[in-house]
């Protein structure tokens, strides 16, 4: 890139997309982070309740509190209830929310990962933290206990070991919606050196190599390594061709840990080579989103694991705005030989763990936080969380429900990620069924369209290990020795793959691991996934 000029326009665009980083993490990436205490929202003319939750990135690059948001607005004026916010300090959720839990002093409702709760969901319950939403739901969410009745695997995945409903669910229940990520490469670059989008780990040297001594590209592959190392590659890429995953799994119905079998040694085997010929970024271990994205625009990499609409979505126009030539082009998942199917890719739970919905044991609104929570599994509230305000972002076209400019064309040059999270949470998460009809538009691209279909071509729904019922002494088991055990795998993965450690000394970490007790966290897994079986097989008459 040459000349002050292009230079300048080159940081206004990353400018730009450093303000609306990917939806993935949220927050306002220039600091500035808000108080916690409470955001008054609306103007509804019934109950008034607190909501306690996280601004969304997209939303929170064009405004900074809840009250500002169209959609926060209409679904206060559609139910009738004032809300006031508490919205805590960006990107740090789990800090404040154990504050707020310390504190004793609990809003209405809490919007938080709950499966994630040291000692799971039952023990939140035990603790007096959030109310078992049974009755509640079986009295005042005739909506979401209609869909249950009718989803069982979804009802399966909703509840403790105990049977506790504990919050109001994102549900992502069609398989097109769950896979949305996959390896993304120039493509114009491709051309250039006259090489094919890469199949096989071979394929991939090549091309690396190719980007790296005949363009002189700096850093030829870089992925996320933020919240954790090598976080990118969990989803299966690269990885899942030495037939495992970043962690566990299922094969013929077993439950396995990737990091314990021989694949996960032939994966570090390889990304250590790699490293060392300087083919993946050099601080791999700390990759953001935004630092990616930089990366991919400014031509410093070539390649990238990312998503369909944060990636592709983003950084094609944003680079042809400088470059009309730019290409992007999706690889599939790759393989050892041509030929093979790959094994694994990323799939999205069915059950998010993000925007999950608890009312607080402290609570004196139970019923009508009920009400307005199953109101999103409604036909009304699903038309407003998955496409916003008829007439404004969307209108009907034969009873389908498509955006309007507002969304794909917005006059106040939003990106549609930005104007979707200001009209609805269809690209986010939230107390809402997921409708694929927002990703047929949403994904508008052709590359896109194609990525999709090319990532969702693998055998994942063979490995892949739903949410699955613990109870309140397993979640707490499991996440005492899975701390320890996620800590010594990213130490011990980070130090074999940049030449600290020898690859001899493989069979002794996996010593190390046994010894924290994994074959016990695996056991833990195997009995929640064979509860979650069992009534599922009972009602097909399977085994």
């Amino acid at each position: 890139m040459k000349g002050r000029k292009a230079f300048a326009s080159l940081l206004a665009v990353l400018m730009m997309l450093t303000a609306l980083t990917a939806c993935k993490f949220g927050g306002n990436v220039f600091g500035g982070d808000k108080e916690d205490k409470p955001q008054k929202t609306g103007s509804g003319t019934g109950a008034s309740l607190t909501y306690w939750a996280e601004l969304n990135g997209n939303a929170a690059g064009t405004k900074s509190t809840f009250q500002e948001v169209p959609f926060f607005q209409e679904w206060q004026r559609k139910t009738g209830v004032n809300l006031t916010f508490i919205q805590p300090p960006a990107n740090q959720a789990k800090e404040a929310i154990n504050v707020m839990l310390a504190s004793g002093e609990l809003p209405d409702m809490i919007e938080y990962e709950w499966v994630n709760f040291p000692g799971g969901p039952e023990k939140a319950i035990k603790d007096g933290y959030i109310v078992r939403l049974n009755n509640a739901i079986d009295k005042y969410a005739p909506n979401l206990k209609k869909y249950l009745s009718e989803h069982p695997d979804i009802d399966q995945q909703i509840k403790t070991a105990d049977g506790s409903y504990y919050m109001f669910p994102f549900i992502q229940n069609d398989d097109r919606l769950r896979t949305y990520q996959g390896l993304i490469l120039r493509k114009d670059w491709l051309d250039e050196l006259g090489l094919d989008v890469p199949i096989t780990i071979d394929d991939w040297h090549t091309v690396l190599k190719a980007f790296k001594t005949e363009k002189g590209i700096e850093a030829p592959l870089t992925f996320l390594g933020v919240p954790n190392p090598l976080f990118g590659i969990e989803g299966g890429g690269f990885i899942g061709a030495y037939g495992v995953k970043k962690g566990f799994y299922l094969e013929n119905g077993q439950v396995k840990f990737g990091p314990l079998e021989a694949g996960y040694k032939d994966f570090l085997m390889l990304f250590r080579q790699w490293y060392a010929e300087g083919l993946i970024d050099r601080n791999f271990s700390a990759v953001d989103s935004v630092t990616q994205d930089v990366s991919m625009l400014t031509g410093r990499s070539g390649a990238s694991i990312w998503n369909a609409g944060a990636g592709i979505g983003t950084w094609l126009p944003s680079m042809r705005k400088l470059d009309p030539k730019v290409e992007l082009v999706a690889a599939p998942y790759p393989v050892l030989h041509e030929g093979e199917r790959p094994e694994f890719g990323q799939k999205a739970p069915a059950i998010g763990s993000s925007g999950g919905v608890a009312i607080s044991s402290k609570s004196k609104h139970v019923e009508e936080a009920v009400k307005l929570l199953d109101y999103g599994y409604g036909t009304e509230g699903h038309l407003l969380f998955n496409f916003g305000i008829e007439g404004q972002s969307y209108v009907m076209k034969d009873g389908y429900p498509k955006y309007t400019d507002l969304i794909l064309h917005n006059p106040d040059k939003l990106a549609p990620s930005q104007a979707l999270a200001m009209y609805t949470r269809a690209s986010y998460f939230g107390p809402f069924v997921q409708d694929v009809r927002y990703m047929e538009q949403y994904y508008s691209m052709p590359e896109q369209k194609e990525a999709i279909k090319l990532w969702a071509d693998t055998d994942m729904d063979e490995h892949y290990l739903p949410t699955t019922p613990k109870t309140e002494k397993e979640s707490a088991e499991l996440s005492a020795i899975m701390q320890d055990v996620s800590t010594l795998v990213d130490d011990m993965s980070l130090k074999f793959i940049m030449g600290i450690e020898s690859i001899s000394d493989f069979d002794s970490y996996v010593e190390q691991i046994k010894s924290l007790n994994i074959d016990r966290a695996i056991q833990i897994q195997q009995t929640a996934y064979d509860r979650y079986r069992k009534p599922l097989a009972e009602k097909t008459g399977g085994s």
